[in-house]
């Protein structure tokens, strides 16, 4: 039996910036695909579904993130791993994941 692979963000996104991605070399290599300090969480590669703990991620260097939980918790990856984890989603840094 396969499990199912769940979509990291830049798959989502289709952005690009990952490690290796067709605008890493332009735009920056995005750190949330490298983030292993959060790899595996919600099943995903590097910090690919807990991009919104990872400060330095592209998305939260927008300047037009004035309020950066808000902005997190309207996208639509955000809203797609809360449904899929069943809500049961890491939402800050906690001391155990250290």
């Amino acid at each position: 039996m396969v499990a199912e692979q769940k979509l990291n963000c830049w798959q989502f996104k289709n952005c690009g910036r990952e490690k290796g991605g067709l605008l890493a070399d332009i735009l920056g290599e995005c750190p949330v695909s490298t983030s292993m300090k959060y790899d595996g969480m919600h099943g995903g590669r590097g910090g690919g579904r807990a991009c919104w703990m990872i400060p330095e991620s592209a998305c939260r260097k927008d300047p037009a993130s004035s309020n950066l939980l808000m902005r997190c918790h309207a996208c639509e990856f955000y809203r797609r791993v809360v449904f899929e984890e069943d809500e049961k989603v890491v939402h800050k840094y906690s001391s155990a994941l250290a």
